[in-house]
């Protein structure tokens, strides 16, 4: 029997990353976005990343969304740093431009926090593996906006049992107008063995919408 989790995604916008280092200073501008900026981009990096907000250090462009997803491995947590070169539209309870930072893969996870003005939040750790990420902007006022670093720690709550060996690459890409999941494609397709642990995502495109005839 395969144990595991099995994730479906369907629209998200995500980010993704492994990593055992703990050190700011070790994070490299490593994270595949290309170009610089790019607006919610799934990047996957063994030694963390950077990202950063559209166009930084120029000002950001108006009505933006961006959503950012960080995986750490299991028992790691995220370790997660802002530069001090930061600017965003201040607003009272920052209604307006800002960044939010929430403890979990979902929009509706526990909040850290919300950021916005002059004063970079510098540094935060998720309690677990995940960390989502937003920054949204209006359609006035721009500002340079934000560069973020991260990389992952062990999790305090796990350290008697150390760090477990990689699980297996199990992804799947699936498409048309309908399909089925089914675990056992995992052992079928050779992503792992019936005794393994894994962790799987399914993701999957829906064709384009058929074009009006006039």
């Amino acid at each position: 029997m395969v144990h595991g989790h099995i994730f479906l995604y369907v629209a998200s916008l995500l980010m993704l990353g492994l990593s055992g280092t703990t050190k700011k200073e070790a994070v490299k501008n490593n994270s595949g976005v290309q170009p610089a900026g790019q607006c919610g981009t799934w990047v996957k990096e063994a030694e963390g990343g950077l990202f950063t907000s559209p166009n930084y250090p120029n000002k950001y462009p108006p009505e933006r969304e961006c959503i950012y997803i960080i995986e750490a491995p299991p028992r790691q947590c995220i370790d997660l740093f802002f530069d001090e070169k930061y600017s965003i539209e201040p607003s009272w309870e920052c209604k307006f431009d800002h960044i939010e930072v929430r403890d979990g893969p979902f929009g509706f996870s526990p909040i850290i926090g919300r950021y916005c003005g002059q004063q970079s939040p510098l540094y935060i750790r998720s309690s677990g593996r995940y960390l989502w990420i937003k920054f949204v902007t209006d359609g006035e006022l721009e500002a340079m906006g934000f560069s973020a670093s991260y990389n992952f720690t062990a999790d305090p709550d796990f350290k008697d049992l150390g760090i477990p060996k990689p699980l297996p690459l199990c992804e799947f890409e699936m498409g048309g107008p309908e399909g089925i999941i089914e675990s056992p494609q995992i052992t079928k397709e050779g992503k792992a063995l019936a005794t393994e642990a894994v962790d799987c995502k399914w993701f999957i495109r829906a064709p384009p919408a058929p074009r009006s005839v006039k």
